[in-house]
């Protein structure tokens, strides 16, 4: 039996049912097995009868709960890894490259022995594999050549980080094949966000690899970018009766990097004209006095985002507070006034450059008409045509998908669940 039956054969079989389980949730076994199955043939397909055995691996999509834009400014976030993912069929191999053949797009590869940014590979997933492997190399760690067939049911351009995901399901796989998974969670993380911002050229910060590769529900403190202050928050949305529901406006954000790059560049202005590098290190007592000159040297929606971060950040600290205490009313008063500050100071519900295009400004406005008074509603991760977030009282669900896939259409609002796992090598769970 070849080495690709042989993984078919445990998968139909059940060998896998346990681990898809504690995935994915005992509901979505079936289906993850049929995925998985998908994914060995699609390897097969590409690269032809595997000359070792096969590994499978995932890193999944993650939710942003609270702290919208403060990461890349050393500020605390919230956030949870979702049962959404990109999975990996995984065959090491003894040349000095990498193949990743991911579904729907024209094969990556790269060599090796030339680990330099390439200029044409900017934007491009090449360029977060070369990036992987070189930071790998520069902290010392081994790296080795391997075949990966990926699929990814993590909306692409939704703010749920596929690309996040796709950075730390490489770094999960060198990790695995070449150092015995002695590299941390943590570290792949950071080796995540050096290859997005070095080589795919998007000046990320850490909370999308963080959560991806972490898992669970997670506070991260960035005070220290080198040494992170990670929590882990048990909160069940579902004892409290709320569905978490994602929706997707159609809109795509892969061409709005400018827009993006600006949040933490004009935040980052405001707070050198205080004296320090980032908005972390400083106070809204000491922005108030100094708003004048501020806004006249970099203009009132620098001023607004700076705003917004410092109030922003201390946020999360009462929602973490508020899910340690059971108090979901609280917290979705918190989730509210998020929201409002990223509409009205952070700006990132739609982009300036479009403002005919406003999927997410109309999903938050019929949020609040069915969940007013029961649930909350905010803008999702980066912004700009993404997705919005939504917690549903369980008896309010049907109407709310209802009238979200009413204009949205069908399968645009997504009920997810908090994974206990970040990036992971399935056979080893």
């Amino acid at each position: 039996m070849s080495y690709a039956m042989n993984l078919i054969n445990k998968i139909e079989t059940g060998e896998y049912d346990e681990r898809f389980s504690r995935l994915y949730g005992e509901d979505a076994v079936a289906v993850q097995r049929e995925r998985y199955i998908s994914a060995v043939n699609g390897f097969v397909e590409a690269f032809g009868e595997p000359a070792c055995e096969l590994q499978l691996f995932s890193a999944p999509g993650r939710t942003e709960i609270g702290g919208n834009h403060t990461d890349h400014n050393h500020g605390r976030v919230l956030a949870g890894s979702v049962n959404l993912d990109v999975i990996a069929v995984v065959a090491r191999s003894e040349e000095a490259r990498i193949r990743i053949q991911s579904a729907g797009f024209p094969l990556d590869t790269v060599i090796l022995n030339d680990l330099t940014v390439h200029k044409e590979e900017i934007n491009r997933s090449g360029s977060l594999i070369r990036g992987t492997a070189a930071r790998f190399k520069e902290l010392g760690q081994q790296i080795g050549g391997f075949d990966a067939y990926t699929t990814s049911n993590v909306l692409k351009g939704s703010g749920l980080s596929s690309s996040a995901a796709f950075e730390v399901l490489v770094g999960v796989i060198l990790n695995h094949l070449y150092n015995d998974g002695a590299v941390s969670p943590v570290e792949i993380a950071k080796v995540a966000q050096y290859a997005e911002n070095v080589f795919f050229g998007k000046p990320s910060g850490l909370m999308d690899q963080m959560a991806s590769s972490v898992g669970n529900i997670i506070t991260i403190d960035f005070k220290s970018t080198e040494q992170p202050i990670i929590e882990k928050v048990d909160f069940d949305f579902s004892a409290a009766k709320h569905a978490l529901c994602i929706v997707d406006v159609g809109g795509n954000h892969a061409d709005l990097t400018h827009e993006y790059a600006a949040i933490p560049g004009e935040m980052k202005a405001v707070a050198a004209e205080l004296g320090v590098p980032v908005l972390r290190e400083t106070s809204l007592d000491k922005l108030l006095p100094r708003l004048p000159e501020l806004r006249k040297k970099h203009g009132d929606r620098a001023v607004l985002r700076a705003l917004h971060f410092l109030e922003e950040n201390d946020r999360v600290v009462d929602e973490v507070q508020a899910l340690k205490a059971n108090d979901f009313d609280r917290f979705k008063e918190l989730v509210l006034q998020s929201g409002h500050s990223s509409f009205e100071y952070l700006q990132n519900v739609y982009a300036a450059c479009n403002v005919s295009e406003q999927g997410m400004s109309l999903a938050l406005a019929l949020a609040q008409k069915v969940l007013a008074g029961r649930g909350a509603w905010r803008v999702h991760g980066g912004g700009f045509g993404g997705t919005t977030q939504n917690f549903v009282p369980y008896d309010l669900l049907p109407a709310f998908r209802e009238m979200i896939e009413g204009v949205f259409g069908e399968g645009s609002c997504h009920v997810l669940r908090i994974r206990p796992y970040g990036g992971v090598c399935v056979d080893t769970l």
